[in-house]
């Protein structure tokens, strides 16, 4: 038994018993990954689905013309819901995933699903929670696109990022926002520069201040 894993999984999984975590600390491999490693890519097939315990991972989908789409993040206490459905059903990954920062997973054998599945209800219950939690975040995706125009999807991606990453300064370029929006730069800079124009947010090279948008919805 991996004592690191055991102590990982009881602070960031707080409700698996007991005897489900002494059972993934069995099974389960602690990995590291550096700032802006690639976890998954595009085409890759699965022998793990990976529990975050630390940092934070960056899913995104990639065109067919090299552009990114963000899609979501996986936290600490999370899991990738696409690893669990790629890897049970032999698909490859139709997605990517980068960690955004310094980051650690466990990696859970994928032929030990079932009998996990089976043997531990709370690992059961984590499961249908992790798809239907991702289900959701996708549907808030398809809205967004559907029915904001982009002004109101860049204020709702800057609030999610502010929320997500706990800091009002975000560290980032204009280039970086247009790949996670699917849309150009020149449209970003001109709708950020109107929002800061708005007092809604401040703009430095490299940073976006965040606190005046940040403070009028608290």
């Amino acid at each position: 038994m991996d004592l690191e894993i055991k102590q990982l999984l009881t602070e960031r999984f707080p409700l698996f018993e007991e005897d489900l975590i002494n059972k993934l600390a069995e099974l389960g491999t602690l990995k590291t990954f550096e700032e802006g490693e690639e976890l998954m890519r595009t085409g890759q097939y699965f022998r793990s689905t990976m529990l975050i315990v630390d940092g934070l991972v960056k899913l995104y989908r990639e065109g067919e013309e090299g552009g990114e789409f963000f899609v979501y993040y996986i936290e600490p206490g999370n899991a990738c819901a696409l690893s669990m459905v790629c890897a049970s059903q032999q698909k490859t990954s139709e997605v990517m995933a980068r960690a955004m920062q310094a980051s650690k997973a466990i990696l859970v054998p994928i032929d030990k699903m079932d009998a996990l599945m089976l043997e531990h209800r709370s690992w059961y219950y984590f499961v249908l929670e992790t798809y239907r939690a991702r289900f959701e975040e996708l549907l808030t995706v398809i809205d967004a696109i559907a029915f904001k125009a982009m002004d109101e999807r860049l204020e709702f991606y800057l609030i999610k990022q502010a929320k997500t990453l706990e800091a009002t300064l975000l560290n980032t370029t204009h280039q970086q926002i247009a790949d996670d929006l699917n849309t150009s730069r020149e449209v970003v800079s001109r709708l950020l520069k109107k929002m800061e124009q708005n007092g809604m947010i401040s703009l430095h090279r490299n940073q976006i201040d965040l606190a005046p948008l940040v403070q009028n919805i608290t």
